[in-house]
């Protein structure tokens, strides 16, 4: 690799890893602030809550890379020519295709750790996510543990909790239990606390008291402690149907007979996405390259010529975007995407391939041989 090269690729890897990692960081915690419930009202640690919102960072990584790449690309090239240093490397003979080089070479790697993340890791991160934020939303069993309010986590069933120390101990317990109309039962105790059994999730109550209903007479029970099955209330959870965007690109290939065509169709939606939304890393960045290294040189700033390859490289993630909720509408416009991919990449290379500069040497070829 020649030291030009090497100078510029160090300067693309150095703010590309700079532009994703703040970006990532922005989107993550605007994420991220989805789920402090789970912190403020159920009383999950700060080390699950963030095994849980850091699952997620693949599925933000695979969106961000192709933009940040792009904003890489523009700040880089054009701090170069600001800088007279890409006037230098032309006046030296190199084209403009093989100043694009150092620029395509980081985004191949880019788009190939694009294909890593879609084609296994996102599907196997985001599946860990949905599973362990079903199991706290339903095994765990926390949302009726909000302090001073009355919960009804199904018909007929309401608890309360009247203080919840920071080691999970609850005081103040009541539970009422109206689901058999003719046998109502009330529990209260002074203390309390979750448990997870193999068997399920239990309330341990301690120094409290049982009454209930029995034939229009009051049965009352005090009692030490008292365990109390309530994996009951989450039978309701049942088997969670997997989301498109925690299978693998084989299985969304497939038709699955037990779903609708319609679902059907956004599961292969999902699958083409995910083959053709890493290579918009190599895209953009050769929109931007165009752009940039097209232009003559002005001492005054190229404020112009960024201004209309920020302008094309929104228009190419626009219809990127936009061609996943299409695809899923239309299986013929699965082709169509495949073009509209395909099309900035054919035209920046032409604009690459310097052609202008081809006709003036063949002109002033043709005037010298005369």
């Amino acid at each position: 690799m020649y030291q030009y090269s090497k100078y510029i690729v160090k300067n693309l890897v150095h703010s590309t890893l700079l532009i994703t990692f703040s970006l990532t960081s922005i989107v993550w915690l605007t994420q991220a602030l989805r789920f402090i419930d789970f912190i403020v009202n159920q009383g999950v640690s700060i080390m699950v809550f963030l095994q849980l919102t850091l699952m997620l960072v693949p599925s933000l990584l695979i969106l961000i890379l192709p933009p940040a790449l792009f904003c890489s690309v523009l700040f880089v090239y054009n701090k170069l020519k600001l800088e007279s240093e890409l006037i230098v490397m032309q006046a030296a003979g190199l084209s403009r295709i093989r100043l694009a080089i150092p620029a395509i070479q980081v985004a191949v790697g880019v788009t190939l750790i694009g294909y890593f993340i879609t084609m296994y890791l996102q599907p196997v991160s985001y599946g860990r996510f949905r599973e362990m934020q079903s199991f706290l939303r339903n095994n765990y069993v926390s949302i009726l543990l909000q302090e001073g309010v009355f919960s009804n986590p199904v018909k007929g069933l309401t608890v309360f909790i009247r203080e919840r120390n920071k080691d999970g101990t609850l005081h103040g317990i009541l539970v009422h239990d109206n689901r058999q109309i003719d046998m109502p039962i009330t529990m209260m105790a002074e203390e309390g606390k979750l448990v997870e059994t193999p068997q399920g999730p239990r309330f341990l109550l301690l120094n409290g008291n049982r009454q209930e209903m029995r034939d229009g007479r009051l049965s009352f029970l005090t009692f030490e402690n008292y365990t109390m099955d309530i994996s009951l209330y989450t039978q309701s959870i049942g088997t969670r149907a997997p989301d498109a965007q925690e299978q693998f690109l084989s299985d969304l290939l497939k038709d699955n007979e037990r779903l609708s065509p319609n679902e059907n169709q956004k599961r292969h939606a999902e699958a083409h996405q995910r083959i053709l939304w890493p290579v918009y890393s190599l895209s953009l960045t050769l929109v931007a390259l165009a752009v940039v290294l097209s232009g003559e040189f002005n001492r005054r700033g190229n404020w112009q010529r960024i201004a209309i390859a920020i302008v094309c490289g929104i228009a190419v993630i626009i219809a990127g975007v936009g061609f996943r909720s299409m695809m899923a509408l239309r299986p013929a416009m699965i082709y169509v995407a495949y073009v509209n991919l395909l099309v900035p990449v054919a035209l920046s290379l032409w604009v690459l391939a310097d052609h202008k500069k081809r006709r003036k040497i063949i002109v002033s070829q043709e005037v010298s041989a005369t």
